[in-house]
């Protein structure tokens, strides 16, 4: 197996690099990632896949931080501009960016599914002379719109997996699912895709990232540690007058959002584990002399636990809600986004750890399971789901030499990680039969 598995990477070494680099000069922020989607539909149709695509694997009303009609209008005539390709743009237009490619062995066997995710950060990216993207002209082309946190190599990393998986067709059993995720920035695109039932029938399940604070080379078969989240929108609206003329007149909701911002960093820290909150954005107000009457916060929740999360939130409404009602003004809470906590299944953990370990040399160093950096991730989704189902399922992390943190403007990997990668989620396919449960 190891030769001919060597010479398919080899062979597509060169062309991840290419869709790398292409997916992070043309990056697409949440639910705009209209020609990201058509390219990767239309490399999984040339292969031979069975495509689900748009609202067959998105279902509408549960989405969460949805941008407006005209946004969505807006970005998808931009990415025709940039080389959507038409064909595929009507299964995707009004955000339902969302691909699952089926490969049916027709041989009896689990269904195994990968899930990579394609959307990049609102983020301006680095025009440094010691950012790389930059000086080799593949930096990002679209305003507060970069690849920071390495989706534009998932991406990549599942079509290089889905030409080696073909390859290699006639070795495979059972069912390939590789499901390609919208929105997972904010945590939004894995709860509308799981309400849909795309792995209600996955027995085995895979998620993937590159870097979280693996060592380079290294790889993580189960992370641990996946804060739960809640991600939110608050506005308070109030009555403007005059500052000057009839102040008693007005109802202040720049106060009620600054109160209700002190009052949540003041929420009591939770004995059961860790816990986060923060107010992102607060804007509020029109002018010096005007009494406020309309005020934003965007805010996250963030518990060790779903519990701990859900006592965070609750704090967090009862304080929203008090700070509304001292200032005399009305608030409304606009859910964007959440993700839960899951833990990886151990016996599926250690069957990757034993296959990485026999049949991937490349990579330098190989642990079951690992709490890396506390981040949140809405693969829990899938995750939680199939598990649910009696399935198993884990959290893989490729470690790589990285340029900047996750989320930075420098943010850059080392290109070599993406074959290792492919390598890696190849060997667990192809060993699968031999994946036992006492």
């Amino acid at each position: 197996m190891n030769n001919l598995l060597n010479e398919s990477i080899q062979q597509i070494t060169e062309q991840l690099k290419h869709w790398r680099r292409d997916f992070h000069h043309f990056a697409e922020s949440s639910w705009f990632e209209f020609r990201t989607a058509t390219i990767v539909a239309d490399e999984l149709h040339r292969l031979g896949y069975s495509l689900q695509l748009g609202k067959d694997v998105i279902k509408a009303d549960a989405r969460m931080g949805l941008p407006s009609e005209q946004a969505l209008h807006e970005q998808e005539q931009r990415a025709i501009q940039q080389g959507a390709l038409k064909a595929w743009l009507p299964h995707f237009s009004g955000g339902f960016t969302g691909i699952v490619a089926t490969l049916d062995t027709g041989k009896p066997g689990p269904t195994l599914a990968f899930r990579v995710d394609m959307d990049a950060l609102a983020l301006n990216e680095a025009q440094t002379p010691e950012h790389r993207p930059y000086v080799e002209g593949f930096s990002s082309c679209n305003a507060h719109m970069m690849h920071a946190c390495g989706h534009d190599g998932h991406t990549a990393i599942g079509l290089g997996l889905a030409h080696v998986l073909k390859q290699h067709e006639c070795q495979l059993t059972g069912k390939i699912k590789l499901i390609f995720q919208p929105a997972e920035e904010g945590a939004q695109g894995a709860k509308p895709m799981v309400a849909a039932g795309v792995v209600d029938d996955v027995d085995c399940f895979i998620a993937i990232h590159i870097g979280l604070g693996n060592s380079p080379g290294g790889l993580v078969c189960g992370k641990d540690n996946f804060l739960a989240t809640t991600k939110f929108d608050v506005i308070y609206r109030g009555v403007a007058t005059h500052a000057g003329a009839k102040p008693e007149e007005g109802k202040n909701a720049l106060l009620a959002a600054a109160q209700a911002a002190l009052g949540l960093y003041a929420i009591p820290r939770h004995s059961g584990g860790s816990s986060r909150i923060n107010v992102g954005v607060l804007q509020a107000g029109s002018d010096r002399n005007v009494i406020p009457a309309h005020a934003l916060m965007k805010v996250e929740t963030r518990g060790e636990t779903n519990e701990i999360n859900a006592f965070v939130y609750q704090q967090a409404l009862n304080i929203i809600k008090g700070a509304a009602k001292m200032q005399g003004v009305e608030y409304e809470l606009i859910p964007m986004g959440s993700a839960q906590n899951s833990q990886p299944s151990p016996v599926w953990v250690d069957f990757i750890y034993q296959q990485a370990r026999q049949h991937v040399p490349e990579l330098l160093s190989v642990v079951k399971r690992h709490k890396l950096s506390s981040v949140s991730d809405d693969a829990t989704y899938f995750m939680e789901r199939v598990k649910a189902n009696g399935g198993y399922a884990t959290f893989l992390v490729f470690g790589s030499e990285l340029s900047a943190g996750n989320h930075n403007e420098r943010f850059d990997f080392d290109e070599n990680v993406m074959a290792t990668a492919v390598k890696t989620l190849a060997v667990i396919a192809l060993q699968l039969p031999d994946f036992k449960v006492d």
